[in-house]
């Protein structure tokens, strides 16, 4: 059979119906070869198992499926080796690995497309290339969150300033501040998983909207490639891409966590804090002020984020008006989720290689906690364990607050007769309660900053991974 058209073009698979061929300018608007391609692999995953199931029906002879096989195998290798003639006339990564296969064994390549459709065909694809994604973001979150503890085993006493509205707060442990970002990504972590099952259903059987005449046995071919099960409905198992959304809106809150804590790094390595210093392999200069080193891989991974966060937005723009069942428009989901992926996993990666790179200024840290007041809340508590109602023991701080910001000092410099004087109750133990180790000690429960239970949520978190 002639391949060409009558342009000279190369003959579409759909064109019998047509009176002409498109134009350039169509075939290139139209055309998704140049980023479906990264999913060939999944394709031939996927045909290769559509072929066995059509053979074990009776659709296929076992002469077919042995040709099949063997075209579809020389295809991964072309693939995996660069020298797979990829055609721009071909539209997409289906077309294109379809007539390279009848190019190699003839018609039993043509006869693969029995009992699907592109449509069934590209969910199964996507569907494929997603639950890989998956697994490798988990791995990859993983391995962030083990960096993590690793940082926070080694400053379990570190003391610094907790924060709220970013003004000096209470003492925390550098530790316990980190374990707050372990905490997100197991969050992050099980939405993926949970992402996960709902990918892993299989769209194969649907065919183009309503399923086939043929007696095609989906279970098998789910089975084949690790479904769970099958979707149910052939129309929504071509038309939606809910889970690609799904995963998207992960990804997005991830790169927010991920943004928070650069947004912190940036902060922290600031002369104005510095608490820590990121390693020079991770930073860059100025091209005019010599003295320059910039945090640019966390600020690029906080600019990132707005990157992932427009693709969430895009895909469910391009979701929002599609009539059932399927539309061109989801051609258009591809490219924002490959680069949300893309992107994802860079940031991930990047981001735990940097973790290893800091080092702490316990000194700078404990300074700054010094500073504020931090310990107001523990003269306060402590009155109330002396039995004054807590509202009063707030008022009386908040004037010896006052007080020591007329003498330049922290309440912990006051004299007792200069704390007496807002409670007699005050007595020489307070002094303990005032300083910064106390006041981490004393919060010695599930989730507090004492050093004692974030060395037990270490060990719990190590336990978990």
């Amino acid at each position: 059979m002639n391949n060409k058209d009558k342009s000279g073009g190369m003959h579409k698979p759909w064109s019998g119906r047509f009176n002409e061929p498109v134009t350039d300018l169509v075939k290139q608007f139209t055309a998704s070869v140049a980023f479906d391609q990264r999913l060939a692999e999944f394709d031939i995953e996927g045909s290769t198992a559509h072929a066995r199931m059509l053979h074990a029906v009776g659709i296929l002879s076992r002469t077919d499926l042995d040709a099949i096989e063997k075209g579809l195998a020389q295809i991964l290798e072309e693939i995996r080796s660069g020298s797979f003639p990829w055609s721009l006339d071909l539209e997409d990564v289906h077309f294109n690995v379809e007539r390279r296969l009848t190019d190699l064994v003839g018609d039993a390549g043509k006869r693969l497309h029995t009992a699907r459709s592109r449509n069934d065909q590209v969910a199964t694809d996507v569907r494929l290339y997603l639950r890989a994604s998956i697994d490798h973001v988990l791995t990859l979150i993983k391995s962030l969150q083990r960096a993590l503890l690793d940082l926070a085993e080694k400053h379990t006493e570190t003391v610094m300033p907790g924060f709220t509205h970013l003004q000096v707060a209470q003492p925390v442990s550098f530790a316990h501040h980190l374990l707050a970002y372990f905490e997100m990504l197991t969050r992050d972590a099980q939405r993926f998983a949970e992402c996960r099952r709902r990918v892993n259903k299989l769209p194969l059987g649907a065919a183009a909207l309503a399923g086939t005449s043929f007696p095609i046995d989906r279970l098998m071919v789910a089975k084949e490639l690790g479904f769970d099960g099958v979707c149910e409905n052939s129309l929504d198992a071509v038309s939606d891409r809910d889970f690609a959304i799904e995963f998207c809106a992960h990804a997005a809150l991830l790169m927010t966590h991920l943004s928070r804590f650069c947004e912190e790094l940036i902060l922290w390595m600031s002369p104005r804090f510095g608490f820590i210093d990121i390693a020079d392999r991770f930073c860059t200069g100025s091209s005019i002020m010599p003295q320059k080193k910039n945090p640019d891989v966390a600020e690029l991974i906080r600019g990132k984020t707005g990157r992932v966060n427009g693709h969430l937005v895009a895909l469910l723009t391009l979701m929002k008006a599609q009539p059932l069942a399927y539309n061109k428009d989801n051609q258009e989901d591809k490219e924002p989720l490959f680069d949300t992926v893309d992107t994802l996993m860079m940031s991930l990666a990047v981001f735990t290689d940097m973790l290893g790179g800091i080092k702490v200024n316990r000194d700078a840290m404990r300074a700054a906690a010094l500073q504020g007041y931090a310990t107001a809340t523990d003269l306060a508590d402590y009155l109330v364990k002396k039995g004054v109602p807590f509202r009063e023991a707030h008022e009386a701080v908040a004037q010896a607050v006052r007080f020591a910001e007329t003498r330049g000092c922290d309440l912990s410099d006051l004299k007792l007769s200069d704390l007496r004087q807002f409670s007699p109750l005050i007595d020489k133990d307070v002094f303990e309660a005032l300083t910064l180790e106390g006041s981490l000690a004393s919060r010695s429960h599930t989730g507090g900053t004492a050093p004692a239970r974030v060395k037990a949520a270490i060990a719990k978190a190590r336990k978990g991974l």
